[in-house]
């Protein structure tokens, strides 16, 4: 009966947010454009499983994934854990940001596996490369999101463990963004930019969330408020730097897919 109850409650939710949409969409087809949609009825059974899908995941993100991550983040920051990596002659006193590497692999890990499978990160990869005529390869452009959002959350538990302000880092990130959008193949800026919204999605935000939160709740001296959020925006920033790189790559390796379309859009 408790989960039949909470099902209940979040199907009630998540209609309550669904509603406002469904009222914009149809208010627009039939008083603004005045005309029936020619499949009205698979529309409304698609809302139907939109509900249902949306309320099935908010119940996984509460009792799976959320829990999950800050279990995962307690667990490998866990004095006794730590301790088991101090060498010979160390003591508590000596534990610093490098007695927390399981941290960082575990960051970079899940983070790269988390992307590899954003259903919106291969829908956008397929896109791009039929718009490319194949020059943007569907495997290239995930694996270098990935390795992106790896190597920013990576980051970001570091800056948890340090305490360092977030500012600095974001900052020089998008002064790296700049400069190397004055260097990168034309036809690759836009697609860069859009892929760290397309990393911020249903998979990877929950773990990721998770993660922060549950690593500044056990670092002593971290505040989860303070220090558990952030690492979405080092997720969506380093997928830029990593996308441009990869162009810059194929283009130096002289692809004849990039020479093309560099010309074709010249």
């Amino acid at each position: 009966m408790d989960v039949l109850s909470a099902i209940i409650a979040v199907m009630l939710g998540t209609v309550n947010d669904v509603l406002p949409i469904a009222a914009i969409i149809f208010g627009f087809q039939f008083f603004v454009l005045r005309q029936k949609p020619a499949n009205l009825q698979e529309i409304l059974w698609g809302f139907v499983w939109v509900l249902l899908g949306l309320s099935l995941f908010l119940l996984g993100l509460e009792w799976c994934l959320f829990p999950l991550g800050r279990l995962m983040a307690e667990q490998l920051t866990d004095p006794v854990f730590i301790q088991g990596t101090l060498d010979a002659g160390e003591t508590v006193a000596d534990i610093n940001w490098t007695h927390y590497y399981w941290v960082y692999i575990f960051a970079f890990l899940i983070g790269f596996s988390t992307t590899i499978a954003e259903p919106s990160l291969i829908a956008v990869a397929i896109k791009a490369n039929e718009v490319s005529g194949g020059a943007i390869g569907i495997w290239g452009l995930r694996i270098s999101v990935a390795i992106g959002v790896a190597v920013g959350i990576s980051l970001g538990c570091y800056r948890i463990v340090v305490g360092d302000p977030i500012h600095w880092y974001i900052m020089t990130g998008y002064i790296i963004v700049v400069l190397q959008t004055s260097v990168a193949p034309k036809i690759i800026i836009p697609l860069a930019y859009d892929s760290g919204g397309v990393t911020t999605s249903t998979v990877t935000v929950p773990l990721v969330a998770a993660l922060g939160l549950g690593l500044s709740e056990t670092v002593p001296g971290r505040n989860p408020l303070i220090d558990g959020f952030g690492l979405i925006a080092f997720a969506s920033l380093f997928p830029i730097l990593s996308v441009m790189a990869y162009a810059q790559l194929s283009r130096f390796r002289a692809k004849p897919g990039w020479r093309r379309a560099e010309n074709e859009n010249s």
